[in-house]
């Protein structure tokens, strides 16, 4: 661990062993274990992984992960103690209990979007705010569907200047290994009294852009589908906004050839590349569904996996926290090569009869 970042894991679901593998990834970071609260599958695979296990009770876990046939390193806060920073990975809510914790050993902490922005008046993402996260004690990475916006808006503001953005959310029920929450067979506002939170939760990042959301939730686990329009300065031509897109690697535009019409095709390719987990860290847009009118409003649908989006976010924040890093396009490349995002070209870019083309296209 000499000379690296030292990274600990409070928490271990759906974000947090995703992260916890991504650090393990950096050349520049070292993972010095995850918290656990009991000895489930997700503790076994973090074992396998050689992960070091700390439990927030370590007297009263020890005895029940040893039945289990797993070793406890020690004590949530002697893991913490040992770490550089700390990435909060635990449910909504929790993460703003630990925060007294940290400000006791004296250590920084990154918390998901499930926390409010008020817990450390600072919300990230990459693109959009690398800067201001710089040596900062705490900070807020926002949430999914947060940070896909974030991306796309960042991206089109950059290009042109939004006036205003209007964008329909069509969230997932729940995480594909969630069985205890629905609709089963329903379509839900979600909340019914407009606008969503996810316009100021944007606003958090991007205080300057105008922008109201509604969110729908729906029956399934796969991801996210946001219809985005945007009121851009000036007429850009469609291929210019194309252009725009395709220059941020975070973003990609999901070309015709490929016969992806769902967020099941999305998915599905995730798990044909072998992406780990079958993880989609993309913005995936549909290059079909960017259209321009008269006006410069701007339209376009994109899927957004919920589990990992958020992911390289977490590794970028990071550097800027540590300072590892004070350039957000050297970082966010740094990031993206060690996860193998930007790795999807549009068809055109593949050479004939290009594996990647015919892996996709032959079902």
């Amino acid at each position: 661990m000499a000379d690296k970042i030292k990274v600990a894991l409070n928490g271990y679901g759906t974000i947090g062993k995703r992260v916890a593998d991504a650090v393990a990834r950096q050349d520049d970071m070292a993972l010095v274990g995850i918290a656990k609260t009991r000895p489930d599958y997700e503790a076994y695979v973090a074992a396998e992984k050689g992960y070091d296990i700390y439990a927030v009770d370590a007297a009263k876990a020890g005895p029940v992960f040893k039945e289990a046939g797993l070793q406890i390193a020690g004590s949530n806060e002697e893991m913490i103690r040992k770490a550089d920073i700390v990435v909060d990975a635990t449910p909504k809510g929790i993460g703003a209990k630990n925060k007294a914790l940290y400000e006791k050993l004296g250590k920084p902490a990154i918390f998901e979007g499930g926390e409010k922005h008020e817990l450390t008046g600072i919300s990230f993402n990459a693109a959009a705010n690398f800067d201001e996260a710089i040596g900062k004690q705490y900070v807020r990475v926002v949430s999914c569907n947060t940070s896909a916006l974030c991306r796309l808006v960042y991206a089109i503001d950059s290009a042109f200047g939004i006036r205003h953005a209007h964008v329909t959310l069509v969230r997932r029920a729940a995480d594909p290994d969630d069985i205890k929450k629905g609709p089963v067979n329903a379509i839900v506002p979600d909340p019914i009294t407009l606008p969503s939170h996810h316009g100021p939760d944007v606003q958090s990042v991007m205080p300057h852009i105008d922008i109201v959301t509604a969110a729908l939730k729906v029956p399934t686990t796969l991801a996210h589908v946001h219809s985005v329009s945007i009121s851009v300065k000036g007429t850009p031509l469609r291929q210019d906004v194309v252009d725009a897109l395709r220059k941020w690697p975070r973003i990609w535009l999901i070309p015709p050839l490929y016969g992806i019409k769902s967020t099941a095709g999305v998915m599905e390719l995730g798990r044909v590349l072998g992406r780990p987990k079958g993880d989609m860290m993309e913005n995936a847009v549909w290059e079909e569904s960017v259209s321009v009118d008269k006006n410069g409003n701007i339209s376009l649908f994109q899927a957004v996996h919920q589990e990992s989006d958020v992911i390289p976010e977490n590794i970028d924040c990071i550097r800027a926290m540590t300072g590892l890093a004070k350039d957000k396009l050297k970082s966010m490349a740094k990031t993206d090569r060690s996860l193998g995002i930007g790795t999807l070209k549009p068809w055109r870019d593949f050479p004939p009869h290009a594996e990647g083309v015919e892996a996709v296209t032959a079902r």
